[in-house]
């Protein structure tokens, strides 16, 4: 009996949460004007969804380009400072991503940033500011999952192939990252799903021009900021849609990777 009542007060929370998402999601269809979606600018829509695939891809590429030898340094290595160096990347997850972009639109002012505008390309309201954006605010969750994935990882695997003859970096590259390899990709799932939905830094940095730097989320803010509702309602299913499929993936590649660590 103890231990129904238990279950029951599991499933109970469960239910309760899985309940006010599926109320949330059901009650946009409860405003979507069928008549006025058949006026929606496809052109627009493709150009949102194009621009944001692409930037959430390029940043989530160059954060898990940075966050594996990271995390993997933060995993294995103990060194001065390592806990307020820790909590220094823990930035962009505490702080408002309105104010992480106001700080790249300052950086981008002072000199240093003014130099890479004028000799490397141009960054404040262009798309590759929306890139900046995204990988700010992805990178210190991106080195953080990563960290746990080595630290999943038994070192004596490590230890052993050293003690064969093999250098770091051989050990690194071939028993390391094979190991790690299914953890890092629902890192890099999970880091660009988060990407793909930012926008206070993103708006910001880029600010928010239509068939310029206009991502999803900036999509959704200028539909609903000019009273297009519906515009607005579709572009919110469009990016739940995108990122329901990529969590789906995300949740069969972990159960994947729990499973064949238990076999």
């Amino acid at each position: 009996m103890k231990n129904k009542t238990f279950n029951f007060l599991l499933f109970f929370f469960l239910g309760f949460i899985i309940v006010f998402f599926l109320i949330l999601i059901i009650e946009l269809f409860g405003y979507l004007n069928f008549t006025t979606t058949k006026n929606l600018n496809f052109s627009r829509i493709f150009w949102s969804i194009r621009l944001t695939i692409t930037t959430a891809t390029i940043s989530s590429l160059i954060a898990t380009f940075f966050a594996i030898p990271i995390g993997y340094l933060l995993s294995r290595y103990s060194f001065p400072l390592k806990n307020f160096i820790s909590s220094l990347l823990y930035l962009p997850i505490i702080i408002s991503p309105i104010a992480l972009g106001a700080m790249l639109l300052i950086f981008f002012n002072t000199p240093i940033g003014t130099f890479f505008e004028k000799y490397f390309f141009r960054v404040v309201f262009e798309v590759p500011a929306i890139v900046f954006a995204q990988f700010v605010i992805i990178i210190g969750m991106c080195i953080n999952l990563t960290k746990s994935v080595f630290d999943y990882i038994n070192p004596e695997y490590e230890n052993i192939s050293k003690t064969l003859g093999a250098t770091s970096f051989q050990t690194f590259f071939y028993i390391t990252l094979p190991m790690a390899k299914k953890g890092i990709i629902s890192a890099f799932l999970l880091t660009w799903a988060r990407a793909m939905g930012e926008f206070g830094a993103t708006v910001t940095l880029a600010g928010a021009t239509t068939f310029k730097t206009e991502t999803l989320p900036v999509a959704i803010y200028l539909s609903f900021a000019s009273a297009e509702i519906s515009t607005g309602i579709t572009f919110i299913l469009i990016t739940l849609f995108i990122g329901m499929t990529i969590l789906i993936i995300l949740h069969s590649l972990n159960n994947k990777l729990f499973y064949d660590k238990n076999t």
